[in-house]
């Protein structure tokens, strides 16, 4: 069970370890930097749901006879739009933006900058719980190491995630406590939607195939809709895309070399 406890804490542990950067650093984040570190969380979610869960949910429909990409495929577009409604319906707002998205609210911007983190954690929660449920249900091509695996690329990626949401809270005012414990509570819902998750798996283990292309498809959705336009507009879009080159060839290396 010490595997599962750190698969859950490992995620939420690379959040606080960038919110802490409130602490060490009290300018803003450079461009360059930051979009070396947008583009490296694209890389590594890109990964994930290739090699952690999209490619075990088709060898696992292929095991029990079914069609093997038939729960890939409406798993991954429900997981996209249950992120399109997220997207739509909770107010939030980005980083470099001025105008919050989702419904119409007095949040403040430090909670709305908090809600568009949130937003990326809960798919990357999900992925986690669905890969750990599959290593206690001892199901073929989901291991213990994979789930660690997918837990430490996760851990990974939300470091810059936790310093990109703290580091300008910091440089606009806000006290280092406060802007850490912004950051850091956006990180909670990780491990509680992978708790979730887990739950839900227990009572209804058939549907974990579509559950592990569900949360592929929330986090391509969060890649493809925010992490990539943002790491790619105005200038040095090339050293973004040299981060989604280093976090998917990191990603993939810890998955294939720990799952082994």
């Amino acid at each position: 069970m010490n595997h599962i406890y750190l698969g859950l804490l490992l995620p939420f542990l690379g959040t606080l370890l960038g919110a802490s950067m409130a602490f060490l650093l009290r300018e803003s984040m450079g461009v360059r930097l930051k979009k070396l570190l947008l583009g490296f969380a694209s890389g590594v979610m890109i990964a994930a749901s290739v090699w952690s869960l999209l490619i075990p949910s088709i060898e696992m429909s292929g095991a029990q006879g079914s069609l093997a990409w038939m729960p890939a495929a409406v798993g991954f577009l429900l997981g996209m739009v249950f992120l399109f409604l997220l997207d739509t319906i909770i107010p939030h707002l980005h980083s470099e933006s001025e105008e919050p998205e989702g419904m119409k609210s007095s949040l403040k911007r430090s909670t709305m900058l908090a809600l568009a983190v949130t937003l990326h954690n809960i798919p990357e929660g999900m992925a986690v719980g669905v890969v750990l449920a599959g290593a206690l249900e001892q199901v073929s091509g989901i291991t213990s190491a994979g789930a660690l695996a997918l837990a430490v690329g996760m851990a990974v990626q939300n470091f810059p995630e936790g310093a990109i949401i703290s580091m300008p809270l910091r440089s606009e005012g806000l006290s280092k406590w406060k802007a850490f414990g912004v950051g850091a509570v956006s990180g909670i819902v990780e491990p509680v939607s992978a708790v979730l998750t887990m739950l839900l798996i227990s009572f209804i283990t058939p549907v974990l195939p579509y559950l592990l292309a569900f949360a592929a498809g929330a986090m391509i959705y969060v890649v493809v809709e925010e992490l990539i336009p943002e790491s790619q507009a105005g200038t040095h879009s090339n050293i973004a895309t040299i981060g989604v080159a280093v976090g998917f060839v990191l990603m993939m290396i810890l998955d294939v070399a720990l799952a082994a």
